[in-house]
């Protein structure tokens, strides 16, 4: 499945890298980095590439990864292309941090999955914890509100 976006989640200890988008779509929210797949990309190359343009970490690979996908209101099939990396704990990266693309922060997990917590992508919560507990590649099907998993 080739979708045209990737996100990627980069965590370190028990906080995950997050940004807050100044730009459509998701403006105000925060989620993991990421952005548009380029002609002759591969959704791996365009994650790295993105996490780089947009922190300028350079991860060396990803821990986990899956695809997301969902129906959209006219009944077509969407979806993005997400991805876990790690950084080990000698690795300094202070935020708050100003960007082009908004502002990153380093979130608790705990703050992120919280039910509660209406400042992050709806379809968070429902993926997050398989890609944080089972290395590997995985599936998740978002299907009337509820999300689906198979590991690939």
């Amino acid at each position: 499945m080739n979708f045209k976006y990737t996100v990627c989640f980069i965590k370190q200890d028990n906080k995950i890298l997050m940004l807050n988008r100044e730009k459509e779509p998701i403006m105000g929210v925060w989620n993991g980095v990421g952005g548009k797949i380029e002609k002759n990309e591969f959704p791996e190359q365009a994650a790295l590439r993105e996490v780089w343009e947009e922190t300028t970490i350079q991860l060396g690979g990803f821990i986990s990864q899956g695809v997301v996908t969902w129906l959209t209101p006219e009944g077509k099939l969407d979806g993005i292309h997400v991805f876990l990396g790690e950084l080990d704990n000698l690795f300094t990266y202070d935020t708050p941090i100003k960007t082009r693309e908004g502002i990153l922060d380093w979130k608790d997990i705990d703050w992120i999955l919280n039910p509660n917590n209406l400042g992050i992508p709806e379809k968070i919560p429902h993926y997050l914890p398989t890609l944080l507990a089972h290395k590997g590649n995985h599936l998740f099907t978002y299907n009337q509100d509820k999300m689906v998993h198979q590991k690939l």
